[in-house]
């Protein structure tokens, strides 16, 4: 079966960090490895993250602990896409409210607005980020702001956030907080919206990149609206059972069990008289049963496949019955 190389078709990796380079303060499996083997061989490493809390510099710290080799510039955060926009929305030196972290407010500052600590100073906008010592009380001056004519960003809006502990609540349940308060939604500059996307690839030139991130509403979504390649990788948020019934426009181009899987080629998966194979495995839809009949029903490969055999199935997957194997 023929095989396609990642890096005859790419020049550049995008790759988000929650989910795919760490959780918290810990490195994934083969995280480190697989970067640094593509580092060297040549291929351009950038960060795209909807974390707007730290600054791009610091961020860099904590992957060049783990043993990569990052620069700030290498890191491309919603809060630098939330200024941006920003600037194309109020004049420099316009009152800001800001919610977030210092690495939202040190970007707000240096591009010459005015950062203010009330809605009674008369902020004519309000960026929303995300930080843990987020209060009530900024999710109250933000909504009275906005209420009062300021115009709304959120660096992000995904509702949670992965920790060594587990998943948290991330920036998306802050924004809805607001939103139930103010009766509008904000301009998001953050994945899914392809903004963050468009700063990414101005910074690295343009380059033909493959993004990989962990979720298939955020990542995956975002990549499909910005007309780039897109891989899920199996080390995050979403599962295998998510993966198999995603939407048309949350589909990765490629499935990757860890970051490992970007060293090697990436089979062609090729149909057959009842279903799709890869590699040595397959996947065939008999009837309204999704059945692996041949290979390991656990492997990636049988995964990639049964994606295949779903998304081309006359019949939606919840009218499907999908062997248990595939997806537990």
């Amino acid at each position: 079966m023929v095989a396609s190389s990642f890096w005859n078709q790419f020049d550049l990796l995008l790759a988000d960090l929650d989910g795919v380079i760490y959780a918290g303060s810990k490195a994934l499996v083969n995280a480190v490895d697989s970067v640094n083997e593509l580092t060297s061989r040549g291929v351009r490493v950038g960060y795209v993250t909807n974390n707007s809390s730290r600054k791009s510099q610091t961020i860099a710290d904590q992957l060049n602990g783990f043993g990569l080799s990052v620069a700030a510039d290498d890191v491309i955060s919603s809060a630098q896409t939330a200024v941006e926009l920003l600037q194309t929305k109020v004049p420099s030196g316009s009152k800001v409210y800001v919610v977030g972290g210092e690495g939202l407010r040190s970007r707000v500052e240096a591009e010459g607005f005015e950062l203010v600590s009330s809605s009674e100073d008369k902020p004519v906008a309000v960026i929303q980020g995300f930080t843990p010592e987020v209060s009530w009380k900024e999710l109250a001056e933000a909504s009275y702001s906005i209420q009062n004519g300021a115009i709304w960003i959120a660096t992000n809006n995904d509702w949670t956030l992965p920790q060594e502990r587990g998943i948290a609540p991330g920036n998306g349940t802050l924004v809805s907080a607001v939103h139930t308060a103010v009766g509008q939604f904000p301009i998001v500059a953050g994945k899914p919206d392809p903004a963050i996307f468009r700063t990414a690839l101005n910074v690295f030139e343009n380059k033909t990149a493959l993004f990989v991130g962990d979720r298939l509403e955020t990542d995956m979504l975002g990549a499909s609206k910005a007309g780039i390649k897109s891989a899920l990788v199996l080390t995050g948020i979403s599962t295998k059972k998510d993966v198999l019934a995603a939407k048309v426009d949350e589909r990765p181009d490629y499935i990757l069990e860890t970051l490992a899987d970007l060293l090697v080629d990436y089979p062609e998966l090729k149909q057959t008289k009842r279903g799709w194979k890869c590699n040595k495995t397959e996947v065939e839809l008999l009837g309204d049963k999704v059945l692996v009949v041949q290979g390991e029903p656990s492997s990636v490969d049988a995964l990639r496949a049964a994606c295949k055999v779903i998304w081309n199935a006359d019949k939606h997957i919840h009218f499907l019955d999908v062997q248990k194997d595939l997806f537990e």
